[in-house]
């Protein structure tokens, strides 16, 4: 067969035959009575290895190698090529994320993209005073890739930039609800503390939704913040968790305060009363648990917290009952 039959049989053109006659991958057979070059059976057979081996990603030189050296195994080979097809597809999937936050925050011009890249370099850094200056520029508005903003924030281990990337994601509002939804389903508990910990910067309803799901988190500190939050929403949800913030002595002058202005609700009132005195009334609860519940009781109005600490006046704990002394008499003056 001629070059030209050979290439139309094969799929390889004829000036890459050539190319491989050139490196010594390729030796017709023959030549024609005019000095054509003329191809056997085996040649073709032998294009086809060369081409199922370069489909592979081994080089030229390899492929030689493969076929014309007997010592030659695949093995060590192989495993050079797996480990740099999947450093590849890594490189590949990076600039596809890349391209798709850029897509996604649909920059103007190409001034916007050059910003936006620069800004996705910064967010990557090592050092922690580049990630905060992105993050800051990054809330002073202009297209935003908020994606990358959630991942960062989702990560970010050092105090005063997870301060600026919660700030920044709070200026893009619903816009990050999604990827912080995301967040806090991840396996890992410190992920959903600073994802819960973004949403809470958050006002909208998608956010207090978020928040209200957070409730049942099997970490403690992710349901302690989501309380917080929420009783500050006025959602009373958060009451039986803000109780027992207070008996536990975890940010338990907040949650008193914020169980103090949920209580200005007169329906929630007594709701929050009977939970403070649920946890009064359970013996394993220690004495200074009992004197924090009872000193929430203080700010929260109506009669029915006026019995309870006309009630805890009495207790056996000495403490608990002057400090309820205390209150009544306060409540009275006032």
């Amino acid at each position: 067969m001629l070059i030209g039959d050979v290439a139309r049989r094969s799929g390889v053109s004829a000036r890459m035959l050539r190319h491989y006659e050139s490196l010594g991958l390729l030796r017709p057979t023959g030549r024609t009575g005019a000095g054509y070059r003329e191809y056997s059976n085996a040649d073709v057979r032998r294009i086809f290895h060369i081409e199922s081996l370069r489909s592979l990603g081994l080089p030229l030189r390899d492929v030689a190698r493969a076929l014309d050296e007997p010592g030659f195994t695949p093995s060590g080979l192989i495993e050079t090529l797996v480990r740099q097809t999947r450093e590849r597809i890594a490189a590949e999937t990076e600039l596809l994320t890349r391209l798709k936050r850029i897509g996604a925050a649909e920059p103007p011009g190409w001034e916007d993209v050059l910003r936006i890249v620069a800004l996705l370099n910064a967010l990557a850094s090592e050092s922690a005073g580049k990630r905060q200056r992105a993050a800051l520029s990054a809330a002073e508005g202009g297209a935003v890739p908020v994606e990358a903003l959630v991942e960062a924030a989702l990560s970010e281990t050092e105090p005063n930039v997870a301060g600026a990337l919660r700030w920044a994601l709070a200026q893009s509002g619903e816009a990050a609800l999604a990827g912080l939804a995301h967040g806090l389903e991840s396996p890992a508990a410190e992920v959903r503390r600073r994802a819960v910990q973004s949403v809470v910067e958050i006002p909208d309803h998608g956010a207090t939704v978020l928040l209200q799901g957070a409730l049942a988190d099997p970490d403690l500190g992710v349901r302690r913040c989501a309380a917080l939050a929420l009783g500050a929403r006025g959602v009373a949800d958060a009451v039986p968790t803000l109780t027992d913030m207070i008996a536990d002595e975890a940010n338990d002058v907040e949650a008193a305060d914020v169980l103090s202005a949920l209580a200005s609700d007169p329906s929630l009132a007594d709701r929050i009363v009977a939970g403070l005195v649920g946890r009064l009334g359970n013996k394993a609860v220690g004495p200074s648990a009992r004197l924090r519940l009872a000193q929430a009781l203080a700010d929260i109005p109506g009669s029915t917290a006026s019995r309870v600490l006309a009630d805890l006046s009495r207790d056996e704990d000495r403490a608990v009952a002057l400090t309820a002394a205390y209150v009544l008499e306060l409540r009275d003056t006032r």
